[in-house]
């Protein structure tokens, strides 16, 4: 029976492999059960700005308070949805919202807590029920955070009536993480 001898050469070669598949095993691991959590503040509409000339000046009301042009309009929730269950490995619980502030429209997750995943992202898909397409879907970002409550600005020419739901996919697998219908 032939023995086999610890080189050198041996010795770095199982060290190497071994280094390698412990860093391999953290990337694909790692994400399971490490969380981030984002607490940004919920959209609000900035103040309306009043313009006044000097030939004209501005309306004064019965409490004798100057009035603004234009009255500033408080944000207000156009869509809602609650993240869902896709299996034990991929799901999100917390509310997803559509707010409109102003002019500018918000994707707001609200006190989520997503399973986390390598190269996560963010759309909003015109199917529901977790089905989606990236040509008809709208990339919104890379996820923010696992949890806790965030904000994503969307484009101010996106038609919103078109999109069913949000899908937080996972790149790197091809995998759904989780999804909310918006009603």
């Amino acid at each position: 029976m032939k023995r086999i001898v610890a080189t050198p050469v041996r010795m770095a070669a199982v060290i190497s492999v071994v280094l390698v598949v412990a860093a391999v095993g953290w990337y694909l691991g790692s994400p399971l059960f490490i969380r981030t959590t984002a607490n940004e503040a919920f959209p609000t509409t900035p103040p309306a700005v009043g313009i006044t000339t000097s030939s004209a000046a501005p309306a004064v009301t019965r409490a004798g308070t100057a009035a603004t042009a234009s009255a500033a309009v408080a944000p207000r929730t156009i869509a809602s949805g609650t993240l869902g269950f896709v299996d034990g490995q991929h799901n999100g619980t917390g509310a997803t919202l559509l707010v409109r502030a102003g002019d500018t429209t918000v994707l707001r997750f609200e006190n989520v807590a997503i399973t986390n995943a390598p190269d996560v992202h963010v759309y909003l898909s015109r199917e529901t029920g977790g089905k989606w397409s990236e040509a008809t879907s709208l990339y919104v970002g890379p996820l923010k955070a696992t949890n806790g409550s965030f904000n994503y600005t969307l484009p101010a020419d996106a038609d919103l009536s078109a999109y069913k739901s949000v899908v937080v996919w996972c790149r790197q697998f091809s995998v759904l993480v989780t999804w909310a219908d918006l009603h």
